[in-house]
């Protein structure tokens, strides 16, 4: 549990908002005793600072929606001082669009805020993108304050930014689309597993873009380089290719990934190395 405390540590000194227990932390392969200590570490890091925390409820094909197990997991995230983002199950995301949105309508009748998170299925068979209707609709909650978009697909992502800025100016759509994070330039705000690789990296990347510095193209170039080879197929092999870096980067002792999770070959560390020194050389970069 050290690395996690010294991986949340480095997103706060660099100024990134902490996500925990989500997909790159194997948050849907950790059992609930073990979410719950990361909820527990996270607090005792961050003091009185917020973070966001994945709300998981394991199912099966063909399950119902749980909406008890939804409350437990993120009345425990509330009871820490986060917010939950409602990962998908079968049971929440399954049937027409108008069930999808009867699920969320009754969890927000216990929540003051909370984040709705669209997953590809290339990340997680569970996962499902929502209608554009669905999205709308979402929209319409109050308390659901923004989403988590997963698709891999500009476009996609496009169309819910033209959605936000004509329906609903002060919703969040945070990109999730690891291959085109430049998506910030175009009105997203944020949660991508790639951030967790190297923190300080997207804090000056981001830094820059707000101050109109001309470093942030080849810093964002170098992390987008980052981002097309550790989310290559099968995409949630990402998570070990993030354990290879932040060894490589003395953040973590071991780059093991866990068992239910895809790994890759040890020869990425390489590859990994050469792109390690790329954003190091843009960080590094003279004004």
């Amino acid at each position: 549990m050290g690395r996690i405390r010294r991986v949340v540590a480095t997103h706060r000194r660099g100024g990134i908002d902490c996500a925990v227990n989500m997909d790159t932390g194997f948050g849907p392969q950790l059992s609930e005793e073990l979410r719950l200590r990361v909820l527990d570490l996270t607090r005792g890091v961050l003091g009185s600072g917020g973070f966001v925390a994945g709300a998981f409820v394991a199912d099966r094909p063909g399950a119902d929606f749980d909406c008890a197990a939804y409350r437990r997991a993120a009345d425990a995230i509330v009871e820490r001082g986060g917010t939950p983002i409602f990962f998908p199950s079968y049971g929440l995301v399954s049937g027409s669009d108008d069930r999808i949105v009867e699920r969320f309508q009754s969890l927000a009748e216990h929540y003051d805020t909370f984040l709705a998170f669209e997953l590809g299925e290339m990340f997680a068979p569970f996962g499902r993108v929502f209608s554009l209707e669905v999205y709308e609709r979402l929209l319409e909650i109050p308390q659901c304050v923004g989403a988590k978009h997963s698709s891999l697909d500009r476009r996609q992502e496009w169309e819910r930014l033209e959605l936000r800025d004509r329906k609903r100016t002060d919703f969040h759509v945070y990109t999730g689309n690891d291959l085109a994070i430049d998506m910030v330039m175009w009105g997203s705000d944020y949660l991508l597993g790639l951030s967790a690789f190297h923190p300080e990296a997207f804090a000056a990347r981001d830094r820059w873009w707000a101050e109109d510095d001309a470093r942030f193209f080849a810093l964002n170039d170098a992390l987008q380089y980052l981002g097309a080879f550790a989310f290559r197929p099968p995409v949630p092999a990402y998570k070990h290719s993030a354990a290879m870096l932040l060894k490589q980067r003395g953040r973590i002792h071991c780059s093991a990934t866990h068992p239910a999770s895809p790994s890759r070959p040890q020869s990425d560390e390489l590859v990994l190395a050469e792109i390690l020194e790329r954003i190091d050389s843009a960080m590094n970069a003279s004004p």
